[in-house]
């Protein structure tokens, strides 16, 4: 059966929600127990289906999943054996890729299928393979994907040729039980990279220059089990910002880490968006009215992503669906994958004025009135700008591939229902 959300638009979202843990956080931290030699304990891991199939993946190589309580798993894997990953789960997840570190640190040799995930584009193996390569591993490609191998991991100083945040992670958990020191340059250092490193550092790795693009790793001979929490997913928090503002509701975000919205706040405020923080949590008023705000010289402004901490790719497709609410007119530059902004023809269709000038660019017109129609989800963010979207539209519409949705978002339905928006889970009989 395929499921599907039926959405009425026209309400506006009240109350108070909680996000999820950051599936960027939990997915790498799942791998990163396969190094320890005891029991890694691990809190507020979201239930999305990104999350399920790491498990089953795991639990395919012999590991023990324990649930002691809902949000909490606990990994033991000694009883990890050196078998093949399963391909048809490894084609589901981009994030298979990251079983390379630690399968390479424990057995000397991993075969990894191609990894799957969202298709917003080339996606980038270049930097693991340059990490691996510096730590003395060898990366070949044949038809069943990606052998790497090394008879002994060997520290060393790496340069980055993007900052990379799966390669950042994955060269990581090669290097904590490599002989020596790594130094990595340009590495990645978002909110969940930052949280990743702290797990390593609690299960007796040493890492210094957490939250900077410079990570310094001494290697050690071996990792002990831990208990770590995942921080909140900062993606979301930036959902229910967009789905408050644009249908004129007020909502609380409680416990909502904004000590990492602080560019995120910037750029929702460019859009007309005000928000505040007090103390752990984010409050979005009612907005009568939203204005983009335009640069110096009444320039149009131009929003584009970047990587930590300049604003996040996964929020470009939600920052579109505000512009087509948004009094002026803005330029998106999306320059990190060429294929995100193809989801704007759905906006089209439903009434939005936006003209795609090529993959990576595109102006929006606002305010339009959308209305409701029959959607298809393409990936996990543009499928939750179209839920925000067809909430804010005249009419019903019908959101197909939901599972794309719910490979990030876990029980998005309920939570947006909670806040008094109509949105129901279907299935196809």
């Amino acid at each position: 059966m395929a499921a599907y959300f039926e959405v009425q638009g026209g309400s506006a979202a009240n109350g108070e929600v909680s996000p999820s843990g950051n599936k960027n956080e939990a997915l790498p931290v799942l791998a990163a127990s396969l190094l320890a030699e005891t029991p890694v304990t691990i809190h507020n891991v979201p239930d999305i289906l990104d999350v399920r199939i790491m498990l089953d993946l795991m639990a395919s190589m012999g590991v023990s999943i324990q649930r002691s309580k809902p949000g909490t798993v606990v990994i033991d894997a000694r009883g990890l054996v050196d078998r093949p990953l399963d391909r048809a789960l490894c084609n589901r997840i981009r994030t298979s890729i990251l079983f390379a570190g630690p399968l390479v640190a424990r057995f000397g040799h991993v075969l990894l299928p191609p990894p799957g995930g969202d298709i917003i584009g080339r996606r980038r193996l270049d930097s693991h393979v340059l990490g691996f390569s510096a730590l003395g591993a060898e990366w070949t490609t044949d038809d069943g994907g990606y052998r790497i191998s090394a008879r002994r991991l060997t520290g060393a100083d790496i340069y980055l040729d993007e900052a990379s945040v799966t390669a950042t992670e994955n060269i990581l958990m090669a290097a904590v039980l490599a002989e020596g020191r790594t130094t990595i340059y340009n590495a990645a250092c978002e909110p969940h990279v930052q949280g990743f490193c702290r797990l390593l550092n609690n299960m007796g790795a040493s890492i210094e220059g957490i939250g900077t693009n410079r990570l310094v790793v001494n290697g050690v001979r071996s990792l002990r089990g831990t208990e770590h929490t995942i921080g909140p997913d900062h993606i979301e928090v930036g959902s229910f910002i967009a789905l408050a503002a644009v249908t004129g509701g007020s909502v609380r975000i409680r416990d909502a880490a904004p000590q990492h919205l602080h560019r995120v706040k910037q750029v929702f405020g460019s859009l007309g968006i005000e928000i505040c923080f007090e103390g752990n949590d984010v409050i979005v008023p009612r907005h009568e009215r939203m204005a983009i705000r335009r640069e110096l010289r009444q320039a149009v402004p131009k929003i584009d992503d970047g990587p930590w901490p300049s604003f996040p790719s996964d929020l470009m497709s939600i920052a579109i669906v505000v512009a087509t609410q948004a009094e002026g007119t803005v330029l998106f530059f999306e320059k990190m994958f060429e294929s995100r902004l193809y989801f704007v023809d759905r906006l089209i269709a439903m009434g939005a004025q936006i003209i795609l000038c090529d993959p990576h660019r595109a102006v929006v017109i606002g305010p339009s009135p959308l209305y409701g129609t029959v959607l298809e989800s393409p990936d996990i963010r543009a499928g939750m700008a179209l839920v925000i979207a067809a909430i804010v539209a005249k009419g019903s519409s019908r959101i197909n591939n939901i599972q794309q949705i719910e490979r990030g978002y876990e029980r998005i339905e309920e939570k947006i229902r909670a806040l008094g928006i109509p949105i129901e889970r279907r299935d196809d009989k």
